[in-house]
């Protein structure tokens, strides 16, 4: 029997804003106002603003034709990971050269939902919600015969 757990914290949800608030001919450097305190909600459960919401993307505004926005980039993080792999293993010996290896492995083994960073972009109608997961619990079993 063998089994890993990984509890960790989300990766930095990147903010950014579509179009070319800052006038410099690039929207790509271009970050919303930050208008309130950043609230960070359970994403499994149904914001006020919708399904999946991660944070209140009320917290944000566009700023100001010619500025680039005060929102730091990457200030806050994503949802975190509680992952558990699990495995058993059993070795039937027929001869003294001969053995049968019997494994069955489990990853992510309480089908905990692993969610993805939120959508950052400030300019999308799903900025602030969770549009993807990770992969749920997969099983496999394999067997290896030594001789």
């Amino acid at each position: 029997m063998t089994g890993i757990t990984r509890l960790s914290t989300g990766l930095p949800v990147s903010l950014s804003q579509g179009g070319d608030y800052s006038l410099v001919g690039s929207g790509s450097t271009d970050v919303p106002d930050v208008v309130a305190p950043v609230v960070i909600q359970n994403a499994r459960n149904s914001g006020p603003t919708g399904p999946n919401t991660y944070f209140l993307p009320t917290s944000f505004t566009s700023g100001p034709l010619g500025t680039f926005g005060d929102a730091n980039r990457q200030f806050f993080h994503g949802p975190g990971i509680v992952n558990t792999d699990f495995a058993l293993m059993k070795t039937v010996h027929i001869r003294e050269s001969m053995s049968i290896l019997i494994r069955g492995e489990f990853f992510n083994i309480f089908n905990h939902t692993q969610f993805n960073n939120p959508v950052g972009n400030f300019s999308s109608s799903q900025f602030g919600e969770v549009t993807s997961a990770r992969p749920p619990r997969i099983g496999q079993l394999s067997a290896k015969f030594f001789f």
